[in-house]
């Protein structure tokens, strides 16, 4: 896929590629600690309750564990999880 940024400054192409790659090196760092906080979160919750976090998202969904407000928070912190490791691969796909 192919994708044209169109940049209205007055700074040169370098400049601005150099502020780019930059952007996105703090994004990919961003990401990676955001996937490491929920992971350890992740972990924790298996742990406690002795399931994986891919099981359980699938009974939570499918009504089980609704009636306890603790799961909540397992729910959030895989669902937060799966979206960062979505951005890294996105985010590493980029090439300049």
């Amino acid at each position: 896929m192919d994708l044209t940024l169109q940049i209205d400054t007055d700074y040169s192409l370098q400049e601005a590629s150099e502020v780019i790659r930059s952007a996105l090196e703090q994004g990919k760092h961003l990401a990676k600690y955001k996937v490491y906080r929920y992971a350890m979160i992740c972990d924790e919750f298996e742990d406690r309750y002795d399931l994986i976090s891919t099981e359980f998202i699938q009974k939570f969904e499918a009504g089980e564990y609704m009636d306890d407000d603790k799961y909540f928070d397992w729910y959030a912190a895989k669902k937060g999880l799966d979206h960062w490791k979505k951005r890294i691969t996105i985010l590493n796909a980029i090439r300049f």
